[in-house]
C-alpha cells in the first residue's frame, strides 16, 4: 500500500541545500519535486559553494572523503537551511555531531559507464588510448583490464569531462551512469560495466539527505519529517549502508581503490566487494549473502559490510592498497 502524507500547512516552505553544480543541482531538484508531489510541502534551492568545487587538485590528493561535504553540514547546522542533498558516495562514513541521515530516496543506476569517441567500448580502444578518471578505483579498474592504456588524471564537471573526448585530448572518460541520466548526457555512453566485474563506489548512484538530528525524531505532521518519510526507501539505504560498513571497517576514504555493490532481493542482501592494487595488477574479493527481514534490516547490513571488510583484511587488502 502507498503511504498516504497529510497535505503541508499553506505558506510552508522547506529550504534545500546544495551544491551549486550543475548535477548537484539537477538531482536536489528531483529531490524537491518528490517532495512537493508527495506532500504538497513547497520547497527552495539553496546553492552553496564547498572547497571541492572550486579547487582543481585531484580527488585523491585532496583525501577525497568530506571534499563536497563539509560546507554543505556546516550550512545545515547553522540554521540557513533544513535539509541538504548529498551524493553519498561523497560522504564520509562516520556520522556528523547534531546531523542525521533523514531519508535515502530509491538508487539510479549504479554501474559505471565509458564514454568514448566513434562509439568504441573499452576493449576496442586502440592501444595507448588516452582515457580519463580522478577515481583511483577507476584507474585501478582499468589498468587490470587495459594496462596498454594510458590513464589521465581528470577533474571538472560531467560536460567539461565529456568536452575531452569530443575536443579529441582524450579517447574515452569513465563516468557513473547515475550523473550522466541525471543530466540527461546518456547518449554520450559507449558501454556500461557490468556490476559483478566492475563494482563502483560504495553507494555510487544513491543520495542521501542530511538534517539536523532533532528532525528526525519530530511529530510525523512536522514538514521536514513528513518530506523525509515521503522519499525514504528502506532498501536502498540498507544497500548502501552494507556498502559503507565495508569502507568504515577498512578505515578507508572514498579516494581508496575499493568498489562494493550490495542487492536486496527476495529476503536476502548480497554484497561483493573488492580492493585494488593501484597498479590494477592484484585485488582482494569477496561476495557474502544474509537472510534479512524489516526489523533486522540496517544492523544486519551493517554487519554483513563489517564482517565481509575483516575477510578481505584477512586475505591481505592492507597490503596490495593504500585504504588510508
Amino acid at each position: 500500500m502507498t503511504e498516504q502524507h497529510s497535505p503541508a500547512a499553506p505558506g510552508t516552505v522547506l529550504r534545500i541545500g546544495t551544491r551549486g553544480s550543475a548535477l548537484a543541482l539537477a538531482q536536489t531538484g528531483d529531490i524537491a519535486r518528490a517532495i512537493t508531489a508527495a506532500t504538497g510541502i513547497e520547497t527552495v534551492l539553496i546553492p552553496v559553494t564547498t572547497h571541492g568545487d572550486v579547487t582543481r587538485a585531484s580527488l585523491a590528493s585532496l583525501g577525497g572523503t568530506g571534499v563536497f561535504a563539509s560546507a554543505l553540514r556546516d550550512f545545515l547546522l547553522a540554521g540557513e537551511c533544513d535539509l541538504v542533498v548529498h551524493s553519498m558516495k561523497d560522504l564520509p562514513t562516520a556520522a556528523a555531531p547534531g546531523l542525521a541521515i533523514g531519508a535515502v530516496p530509491v538508487r539510479a543506476d549504479a554501474r559505471d559507464a565509458l564514454c568514448a569517441r566513434d562509439g568504441l567500448t573499452l576493449a576496442e580502444l586502440p592501444e595507448g588510448a588516452r582515457v580519463g578518471t580522478g577515481s583511483p578505483r577507476r584507474i585501478a579498474q582499468l589498468r587490470r583490464r587495459r594496462p596498454d592504456l594510458e590513464i589521465v588524471d581528470i577533474r571538472g564537471n560531467i560536460d567539461t569531462r565529456l568536452g575531452f573526448v569530443t575536443s579529441g585530448e582524450l579517447d574515452a572518460v569513465v563516468l557513473a551512469v547515475a550523473g550522466l541520466e541525471r543530466l540527461g548526457r546518456d547518449g554520450a555512453i559507449t558501454e556500461r560495466f557490468e556490476l559483478s566485474g566492475w563494482p563502483p563506489a560504495p553507494a555510487q548512484g544513491a543520495l542521501a539527505i542530511e538534517v539536523r538530528a532533532e528532525s528526525v525524531a519530530a511529530p510525523v505532521t512536522d514538514p521536514i519529517r513528513a518530506a523525509l518519510n515521503a522519499i525514504e526507501h528502506p532498501e536502498t539505504r540498507a544497500e548502501a549502508a552494507a556498502e559503507r560498513a565495508v569502507l568504515a571497517r577498512l578505515e578507508a576514504g572514498c579516494a581508496a581503490p575499493i568498489g562494493a555493490h550490495a542487492v536486496l532481493s527476495d529476503g536476502t542482501l548480497a554484497l561483493h566487494a573488492a580492493v585494488y592494487a593501484p597498479t590494477g595488477t592484484d585485488l582482494r574479493e569477496r561476495t557474502e549473502g544474509v537472510a534479512v527481514s524489516a526489523d533486522t534490516l540496517l544492523s544486519v547490513a551493517a554487519g554483513l559490510g563489517s564482517d565481509l571488510a575483516d575477510a578481505l583484511l584477512a586475505d591481505g587488502a592492507a597490503e596490495i592498497a593504500p585504504l588510508t
